[in-house]
């Protein structure tokens, strides 16, 4: 197959050469440009980067399909479509990332919080209904973009929460989501690595998605991964333990009685997990499955979970 010229309006398509460049044809012509650069999602972040571009919502854009695109408007893209096409993370390029029905500011200094994190949140926010917890403090450990404290501060309504990070930078993001989101009252954002800046606290939910890479599947992460987003929150050494490790040996420390501690972790360390548990002395730990059914959370407790 010849390569595909990187301008998505001089190139031939579908449409006569001398027909405008509307929303639809646009659409095609990135989606196909996309699929041969094995781009994920190819069609989604065509509308992510267009509906940017146009500064509309990604439905509008079937609501006007036949819509021309100005020429300023296809230079913007352009630009936008070059830099997808060389693996740069399209919610990097738009600013903007989903997480739990929030859109969340991201960008280079915190990861793009994924769905398998979602995780986390669903179980919390059941568990604490199903035994009727209120008046929640939280902790959320190497927070990045602040996802999971944001969004579990959220839909409790009277947690208070504590939000963690070693990058100031991150933390600075993660404070705009949360007065993005109307809970800055109640998150406290606090600068340190993992329990340094929890001092003595105990919490009713302990959280973290660290990092947790080996050193020997790097060459192997994904190149819009491991070129954009910040190493120091995905790699964790050799084991990709580095940072579990201490995570779980001191849970224990900052959990109130009836606590829970979620961390997610890599699929792959299912069992080395639920050994440092066992290690760590808690009498009760499982691991949750996470949206595509592969063991990512490791759950811990003093007691047995609800509905367990």
């Amino acid at each position: 197959m010849a390569p595909m010229p990187a301008d998505p309006t001089s190139t031939p398509s579908p449409a006569p050469a001398d027909a405008p460049w509307t929303t639809r044809r646009l659409l095609h012509w990135t989606t196909q440009h996309f699929e041969a650069r094995d781009i994920d999602s190819p069609r989604v972040c065509a509308e992510m980067l267009l509906g940017h571009v146009l500064g509309v919502e990604r439905l509008r854009l079937y609501m006007e399909p036949d819509r021309p695109a100005a020429v300023e408007e296809r230079q913007a893209f352009r630009a936008l479509v070059t830099r997808a096409a060389a693996h740069e993370p399209v919610d990097y390029l738009v600013g903007r990332a989903p997480f739990f029905g929030l859109e969340l500011e991201v960008g280079p200094d915190v990861l793009i919080p994924r769905p398998s994190t979602e995780t986390l949140v669903e179980f919390v926010l059941q568990d604490a209904r199903s035994r009727g917890l209120q008046d929640l403090a939280l902790a959320d450990l190497c927070t990045g973009s602040g996802a999971v404290a944001v969004a579990l501060t959220r839909h409790l309504s009277a947690a208070q929460t504590v939000a963690t990070d070693l990058s100031e930078a991150a933390l600075a993001v993660a404070a705009r989501n949360a007065a993005q989101a109307g809970v800055a009252d109640r998150v406290a954002f606090r600068h340190g690595d993992l329990y340094e800046p929890l001092e003595d606290q105990r919490f009713d939910y302990l959280l973290a998605n660290p990092p947790y890479i080996r050193d020997t599947e790097w060459a192997d992460v994904a190149a819009n991964v491991r070129d954009y987003e910040p190493v120091s929150a995905l790699r964790s050494g050799v084991d990709g333990l580095d940072h579990l490790r201490p995570l779980i040996a001191r849970a224990a420390d900052h959990l109130k009685p009836g606590g829970v501690a979620l961390f997610e972790h890599a699929a792959s360390h299912e069992a080395e997990v639920l050994a440092l548990a066992h290690q760590a002395g808690f009498a009760h730990a499982h691991v949750l499955r996470d949206h595509e059914r592969l063991p990512r959370v490791l759950v811990l407790s003093g007691e047995p979970p609800a509905g367990a």
